[in-house]
């Protein structure tokens, strides 16, 4: 019985001894650490070069000239002579109207003239022959007075005469309306065989003068002192696109902006002129807008996915020589085309990561996505 105590007690001695007994990998400090595992990211390096400080916006075409042309005078429409869309020259017959009743009265106040000088002649001579009876003592003054008086509100008469003809026979030129401007036509309001009434409402064509446009756009009060800043060494390139195009934009140049600011937007208005030789703007067209300030040289630029928003503001993981990942605190200038300008925070060469970053903690390991990933700068 004491021998089967003895070994009983042995026994538990050397099980709680297994117990105590520290693993292999107890004694390498980190080793347990250095087994998680590395996660995976993709980097990008961080570059220094040219970046154009822009300013950007939507805009508005708007025809150079506009002209809604109407009649000054009553009358039929006889014949157009123009096609819907089509572009007219300046001086170029658009519509006609009925001229019968205009020659008419045309040819009335002609005849009325000829009447009136007629009789104007006739008082003339006869206010002459009284002046020659008063000489010899045969006619009063007041029969000179009389006849003379004649005379004058006949010669009178004559010049209203003038008038009239001269008033029927612009009445006969506006019974041909002709484009009033160079440009492109619209849609025709009133067809022939419609009662045209002088300045009526609706107009017969609109014109717009699309060569060149002006594009009109809202900038931010913010950035007024810098656009007037560059502005006064001499007019600033714009760029002009339709959301929906992927060409090459139009170019123009920036030559107005407003007197006052817009109280209820904090915006002032900006206009750029487009030569538009190829037509690709349309009056009344929404288009993207550029406005090319100046040209940074040295600007820090990084990938937008790199820069990361937080408590403590923007940020971005820096990859380390060792493979491990450094949180950073960056000032963002501006960002332009999937990029983003970095005021401070980062050296050019650095690496950041670009995607991945939802796993990161400052320390941790990482492994470059790809097999052309950038050697990481120390």
């Amino acid at each position: 019985m004491l021998a089967a105590a003895v070994c009983v007690t042995a026994a538990c001695s050397g099980g709680e001894a297994v117990q105590q007994t520290p693993p292999p990998s107890a004694g390498r400090g980190g080793a347990g650490r250095g087994a998680a595992a590395a996660v995976p990211v993709t980097v990008a390096t961080v570059e220094k070069k040219p970046v154009p400080l822009e300013i950007t916006s939507i805009g508005t075409v708007i025809a150079a000239t506009t002209v809604a042309v109407r009649s000054q005078i009553t009358g039929e429409m006889i014949s157009v002579h123009f096609k819907e869309g089509e572009d007219v020259q300046q001086g170029q017959p658009l519509v006609t109207l009925d001229k019968r009743p205009l020659e008419a009265a045309l040819q009335q106040a002609q005849a009325t003239l000829e009447r009136d000088t007629a009789q104007a002649n006739n008082a003339k001579a006869q206010a002459a022959r009284y002046r020659d009876l008063q000489a010899r003592g045969i006619a009063t003054k007041e029969q000179i007075d009389t006849m003379t008086t004649q005379a004058a509100a006949l010669e009178a008469t004559v010049n209203a005469d003038r008038a009239a003809v001269q008033n029927a026979k612009i009445q006969l030129e506006f019974a041909s309306i002709d484009a009033p401007i160079s440009g492109r036509t619209g849609l025709l309001q009133v067809h022939p065989g419609n009662l045209i009434r002088a300045n009526d409402t609706t107009p017969i064509v609109t014109i717009n003068r699309i060569t060149p446009v002006y594009v009109s756009f809202a900038v931010p009060e913010a950035q007024l002192p810098d656009l007037k800043r560059y502005m006064s060494g001499g007019q600033l390139p714009v760029r002009a696109r339709a959301p929906e195009e992927t060409g090459a934009p139009s170019l123009g140049r920036l030559n107005f902006i407003d007197n006052a600011v817009d109280v209820a937007t904090g915006t002032i208005r900006v206009k750029g002129t487009f030569p538009n030789e190829d037509r690709r703007l349309w009056p009344g067209q929404f288009v993207n807008v550029t406005v090319t300030l100046t040209q940074d040289p040295n600007a820090l630029v990084v990938p937008s996915p790199a820069v990361q928003t937080g408590q403590q503001g923007t940020y971005v993981f820096v990859v380390k020589p060792d493979q491990t990942v450094e949180l950073r605190t960056v000032t963002v200038a501006r960002s332009k085309d999937n990029e983003s300008v970095i005021k401070d925070g980062l050296r050019a060469g650095e690496t950041v990561v670009t995607d991945g970053h939802i796993r990161l903690v400052p320390g941790s390991r990482i492994s470059i996505k790809g097999a052309d990933a950038p050697k990481v700068a120390g």
